[in-house]
């Protein structure tokens, strides 16, 4: 059996209810999970948002969409930089977001952001 990836804990850990991990809106958090793309990024709620990043470990990427707020979602560009939509339901707001991801956006890396041997940041 393949070892559970820090990305992989966190989510399930998040689902647990799981004490040392950060839990969000329970909605936003399944319909997040439920898009591939979301899942293979670390999931990171704060202050009723829901925070997507390409690395595991502090200084976050912070260059993604994320999810705040409840009925209706607000889905922003990375750091509050615009309004990409609002939506009615958790799982529209987790589309919206995998539609303004960039192409190049894989699954998180373990570490610190910028990604090791970058010229990013």
């Amino acid at each position: 059996m393949a070892e559970e990836t820090t990305v992989e804990k966190t989510w399930r850990l998040m689902f647990e209810g799981d004490p040392t991990v950060r839990r969000g809106d329970q909605a936003v958090t399944e319909a997040a999970y439920a898009e591939p793309r979301l899942r293979a990024l670390f999931p990171f709620p704060s202050h009723g948002c829901l925070t997507f990043h390409r690395n595991t470990q502090f200084p976050w990427s912070n260059d993604l969409p994320f999810i705040a707020g409840s009925a209706p979602y607000t889905v922003y560009a990375p750091l509050y930089s615009g309004v990409l939509g609002e939506a009615l339901t958790p799982q529209e707001a987790a589309a919206l977001v995998v539609a303004h991801l960039p192409p190049d956006c894989g699954p998180a890396f373990d570490g610190p952001w910028p990604p090791p041997g970058s010229h990013i940041g």
